[in-house]
């Protein structure tokens, strides 16, 4: 590895030191990953998954039987009654902004519980913009719950917060901030308290980042939605795009009716060639989502012996797949950044730099050497170019490959001298 790469030979064995240190949790997250894959297999079992599935329709989609057939494997993976996995949402935004005008309507109340939402979906509610469209202008109310000072959901709040909410909304990952990332546990913990005050609230979780990271997911923790990208977690690095709405089946009929039209919702939208990808990506998705926490967690244990601050904190329960490395300083980002994009098996040659990335109220860059544009399960790093310069690690299709473009990131960054050994 050494000869392939050129690594420092004292970085090569800090690195052996943390990988040593990371291996209960890497263990964990082998039991985590063992568990996901029996459910996935179970449910292509169960729903007579057959090479017929992966012949895709074209036209209107009538009768597409791959598209109807992975509808009921996502539900059963996700113990819902119902899913709606297309092709057509051409981001985890789109998705969530389905899924959000599918069921409000004129009037009702959005509730965030977990603060202010990912930037992207600043504009969709109406809280940013000058307003083409947004909920707030077809008349829909806002209001969030702020988190406390330690980023925890305040859960004191969260019973008045709620009190006349239609829909009442999680955001699982942590998007561009340093809170915990939701687990089932937590997302149990606030569909309690919204049942005893609000029993008829449409529980909405972004599910972003989030899938196959614990044994269980948010709508086994009593959520009514969970929305997600076939880019990130599920999609296993192998589906081309897409995303999906899962729950139960009368919200599901709603958003389908957004998706498409009133009256056809899911019975039109013919998959073309994307179902085998997507069957291919969901069976391979445990073992993927593994592979990028595994470099994560690798990545967190290197860079705190370096004295950085990492987030998930050591031994603490991830809530999604993203790492948080606090490298204080805009050059140490645009080094890491640099390093990681180096390292990639894509677009190795080019060097990231921060840009008005749509939809973002800050420059951003981000590293990203991917097969699929933009796909953040495969190794990436990205973050907004303000205090406290963290860059937001995800992915890694396979964790060798995952681990040499840590590597790649600390020679950079020792090279320039910002990191010391």
């Amino acid at each position: 590895m050494q000869n392939a790469f050129e690594f420092d030979e004292r970085l090569l064995k800090a690195a052996a030191e943390a990988e040593a240190a990371a291996a209960a949790e890497f263990a964990e997250i082998d039991r985590i990953s063992q568990h996901g894959t029996a459910k996935v297999l179970r449910a292509f079992q169960q729903n007579r998954v057959s090479a017929a599935c992966f012949a895709g329709a074209n036209g209107y989609g009538y009768d597409d039987v791959g598209r109807d057939t992975l509808d009921r494997v996502w539900a059963d993976v996700f113990h819902t009654e119902d899913a709606l996995v297309r092709h057509h949402f051409v981001s985890g935004t789109h998705a969530l902004s389905t899924a959000l005008f599918g069921v409000l309507r004129p009037g009702d109340l959005l509730v965030s519980v977990t603060g202010a939402p990912y930037d992207t979906l600043e504009e969709v509610i109406g809280i940013r913009g000058s307003g083409n469209g947004s909920l707030r202008d077809f008349g829909v109310q806002y209001r969030q719950a702020d988190l406390t000072a330690a980023g925890l959901p305040d859960y004191d709040a969260i019973p008045q917060a709620v009190q006349g909410a239609k829909v009442v909304y999680l955001q699982r990952s942590r998007g561009y901030s340093l809170r915990p990332a939701l687990s089932v546990a937590d997302i149990a913990k606030i569909v309690g308290i919204t049942r005893q005050v609000n029993p008829d609230a449409v529980v909405m979780v972004d599910n972003c980042y989030g899938e196959f990271v614990d044994y269980d997911e948010p709508t086994d923790a009593g959520a009514d939605l969970i929305i997600g990208s076939l880019i990130k977690n599920p999609g296993g690095g192998i589906a081309e795009t897409g995303g999906y709405i899962a729950g139960k089946a009368a919200l599901v009929e709603q958003c389908a009716y957004r998706l498409t039209c009133v009256g056809m919702g899911k019975e039109v939208g013919c998959s073309l060639n994307q179902c085998r990808s997507m069957y291919m990506g969901l069976f391979f998705a445990p073992e993927v989502v593994a592979n990028a926490r595994k470099t994560g967690a690798f990545a967190a244990s290197l860079f705190r012996s370096f004295g950085y601050t990492c987030l998930p904190e050591s031994g603490g329960r991830a809530g999604d797949i993203i790492t948080v490395l606090e490298l204080r300083e805009p050059a140490a980002m645009e080094a890491f950044c640099a390093g990681i994009q180096a390292g990639s098996p894509v677009d190795s040659y080019v060097t990231p730099e921060a840009w008005d990335m749509p939809g973002y109220e800050s420059k951003v860059i981000m590293a990203a050497g991917a097969f699929t544009g933009g796909a953040s399960i495969e190794l990436s790093a990205d973050g907004p170019m303000r205090e406290p310069y963290a860059v937001y690690l995800q992915g890694g299709l396979t964790y060798g490959s995952g681990k040499l473009g840590i590597l790649q990131a600390a020679q950079f960054m020792l090279g320039r001298g910002l990191i010391r050994l």
